[in-house]
C-alpha cells in the first residue's frame, strides 16, 4: 500500500500539507496555468496545505525567461483568482516559480529541464520530489512521457518519487487509449500516472461516497428494490467557446460521456469498498464500469440521442448554431448534446435504468444526480387531494450551486387530508461556508500526498472506451440526417425526452416531468 493510501486509509488524509516537492507544468504558456493551475496552488497555500519547500517549473516552447513569467502570472493573478488576494502570500507564491524553455521534442531540452530541477530542488530544499502536469494538447501526452523517461527524470530512487498527471481525453478511442497506456507503462508504473478530471474535484462527487456509506438510512435502499432509475444531467450554458476545432475532433459523446458522467455513475452505483485506500475505491469503480453491457448495434438505434444545436436565444441574446462557429465545418455531424439509457448488470442494480445526458448551449448550466425512488406498493390515500403526488426524488446537485435535496409527501396543514410535496435540502455554502475552489484543488493536493482514490486508472479508462465505442462505430456508419435537431436555449432535442418517455418516465424539470413545478427556469 502506498503512503498515500494508508493516509486515506487511517483517517489522516486532511490536515497536513502536501510533500515538499516541485510541480513541473509542461504547456505552463497555456491559459490553464493562468486560470486554474496558479489559483488552486494559491488556495492551498491559504489553506495551509500547500508544502513550505515547494516550487514549480514552467517549461513550454514559447522563449521567455523566469522573470517574465513570473510578472505575467502576476499580472493576471487578480483576475483569475477566486477571492481576495493576500498581496504577501501571491508573492512568496510567485517567487517559487521558474521557466525552461524547450522543445517537447528535443532530447536536449529535458537535459536542460533536469539540470534546473536540481537548481530548484537545492534552493528550495525539495528532495527530489517532482510532479509533472501534462497541460498540454493530448498529442504531445506520449512524447513528454517517452522523452521524461528517456532522461531518467522518472526514476523513483532513494525514497523520492516522480508522478506524471495527465488531462482528459485519454485517448480518441479505445485502440489510441490502449497505445497511450502501452507508452506510459513503458517508463513508468501504473502508480506513478495520476489520470485527471476536474469534475471529481467537485465537492458534491466526492460527498456521494460520504452520503451513502456514512449514513445509514440511505444505503439500505440504494439498490433495484427501492430505486426506480437515475438520472445523471451535465447540462451546459456556453456553446464551443473558440475550441471548435477541438470539438470537431471529438463531440459530445468523447468529451463529457466518456470520461466524467461514466465516472459520476461508478460513484453513485459502486458498492461499498472494504476501506477509502485508492486500490479499494477503484476497484469498486471499475466494477460498475465493467458491469455495464456495452450497447449492440440495434441497440444503439433505439436508447441512444445525439443533438446539434441550432440558432437561438441564451441569457436574452441571440447565439449562433454550432455549424456557424469558428473552426466548425459549415455540414457538421459532430453531436454536441447526448442521451443514452445504460444498464448496469449487477444484483445490486439490475432492471434499474440509468440515463444520461449532456449538451451545449442548454437552457441552463446545472450538473445533478437524480435518484427517483419507487412508488409505494399501496395507494392507500386514492381518492384524496393530491394523491398525484410524484415519486420521491433524492437530488445531488453537482454545479452551480451544491447541494442536496430530497422530495417527499406531506399533508398540507387543515381540517381535511390533503397531500402536497416538500424539499427538504441544503446548500453546502449555507452550512459549511464557501471556500475559494478551481476545482482542482483537491486533486494537487492529493497529487502531492500520493492518494490517487479521485484518479482513473488503467482499466477504468480502457472500460470506458469499451461503452463508448459501439455507439461510435453506429454513428460513423449512419450520419445524423437531421442536424441542427434543437435550438440553443433549449434543453436539448424532443429524442431525449421520448428516451424517457416510452419508459413512463420524464427528465427532472421537463415539462413530463411530474414534479415540474420544481424545475429550472
Amino acid at each position: 500500500m502506498a503512503a498515500g493510501e494508508e493516509a486515506r486509509a487511517d483517517g489522516q488524509r486532511r490536515g497536513r500539507s502536501g510533500d515538499p516537492c516541485v510541480m513541473v507544468i509542461c504547456g505552463a504558456s497555456g491559459d490553464l496555468t493562468r486560470r486554474k493551475l496558479i489559483p488552486a496552488l494559491y488556495n492551498l497555500a491559504q489553506g495551509g496545505l500547500l508544502p513550505a519547500n515547494f516550487a514549480v517549473v514552467g517549461f513550454s516552447r514559447e522563449t521567455t525567461s523566469t522573470q517574465a513569467f513570473r510578472d505575467l502570472l502576476a499580472g493576471e493573478f487578480e483576475r483569475h483568482a477566486t477571492g481576495p488576494v493576500d498581496a504577501t502570500l501571491r508573492d512568496r507564491l510567485l517567487s517559487r516559480v521558474y521557466y525552461q524553455e524547450g522543445d517537447f521534442r528535443d532530447p536536449a531540452a529535458y537535459a536542460r529541464l533536469e539540470a534546473l530541477l536540481s537548481q530548484v530542488d537545492a534552493e528550495q530544499k525539495t528532495p527530489g520530489n517532482h510532479l509533472f502536469y501534462m497541460a498540454t494538447p493530448p498529442a504531445f501526452f506520449t512524447e513528454i512521457a517517452l522523452q521524461l523517461g528517456a532522461a531518467g527524470l522518472l526514476r523513483e530512487e532513494e525514497g523520492r518519487w516522480r508522478r506524471v498527471v495527465i488531462e482528459k481525453p485519454f485517448g480518441h478511442d479505445l485502440e489510441s487509449s490502449r497505445a497511450l497506456n502501452r507508452a506510459l507503462l513503458a517508463v513508468m508504473q501504473e502508480s506513478q500516472i495520476y489520470r485527471i478530471d476536474h469534475y471529481l474535484g467537485k465537492e458534491t462527487v466526492q460527498n456521494l461516497m460520504v452520503f451513502r456509506f456514512a449514513n445509514g438510512i440511505f444505503e439500505p435502499i440504494w439498490n433495484r428494490r427501492y430505486v426506480d432509475h437515475v438520472q445523471i444531467t451535465v447540462a451546459e450554458g456556453l456553446g464551443v467557446e473558440g475550441r471548435g476545432g477541438y470539438y470537431e475532433e471529438a463531440g459530445a459523446l468523447r468529451d463529457i460521456v466518456q470520461n466524467h458522467m461514466l465516472q459520476i455513475l461508478a460513484f453513485t452505483a459502486m458498492e461499498p469498498p472494504i476501506s477509502f485506500s485508492a486500490t479499494a475505491v477503484r476497484d469498486d469503480k471499475a466494477k460498475v464500469l465493467h458491469a455495464i453491457q456495452p450497447l449492440l448495434p440495434e441497440e444503439v438505434l433505439t436508447r441512444t440521442v445525439r443533438g446539434q444545436y441550432g440558432r437561438g436565444r441564451v441569457g436574452g441574446a441571440d447565439v449562433p448554431g454550432y455549424r456557424e462557429e469558428p473552426n466548425v465545418a459549415a455540414g457538421s455531424n459532430t453531436e454536441t448534446f447526448v442521451a443514452l439509457k445504460l444498464s448496469v448488470d449487477n444484483w445490486r442494480w439490475a432492471d434499474v435504468p440509468f440515463y444520461l445526458r449532456t449538451g451545449k448551449r442548454l437552457a441552463a448550466r446545472s450538473t445533478e444526480v437524480v435518484v427517483q425512488f419507487r412508488r409505494p406498493p399501496f395507494r392507500l390515500f386514492r381518492g384524496i387531494s393530491g394523491d398525484g403526488l410524484p415519486p420521491n426524488q433524492l437530488v445531488l446537485n453537482i454545479q452551480p450551486n451544491e447541494g442536496i435535496a430530497l422530495s417527499f409527501g406531506a399533508k398540507i396543514p387543515g381540517p381535511d387530508v390533503r397531500l402536497g410535496q416538500v424539499d427538504m435540502s441544503f446548500q453546502y455554502d449555507d452550512y459549511f461556508g464557501s471556500r475559494p475552489s478551481t476545482g482542482y484543488e483537491t486533486l494537487l493536493y492529493d497529487c502531492m500526498i500520493g492518494d490517487a482514490t479521485l484518479f482513473q486508472r488503467e482499466d477504468m479508462v480502457e472500460a470506458g472506451w469499451d461503452i463508448v465505442a459501439p455507439i461510435l462505430d453506429v454513428w460513423k456508419a449512419l450520419p445524423a440526417r437531421n442536424f441542427p435537431n434543437y435550438a440553443a436555449g433549449s434543453m436539448g432535442p424532443k429524442d431525449a425526452d421520448d428516451l424517457l418517455a416510452r419508459d413512463g418516465r420524464a427528465w427532472r424539470g421537463s415539462d413530463d416531468d411530474p414534479g415540474g413545478r420544481h424545475r429550472r427556469d
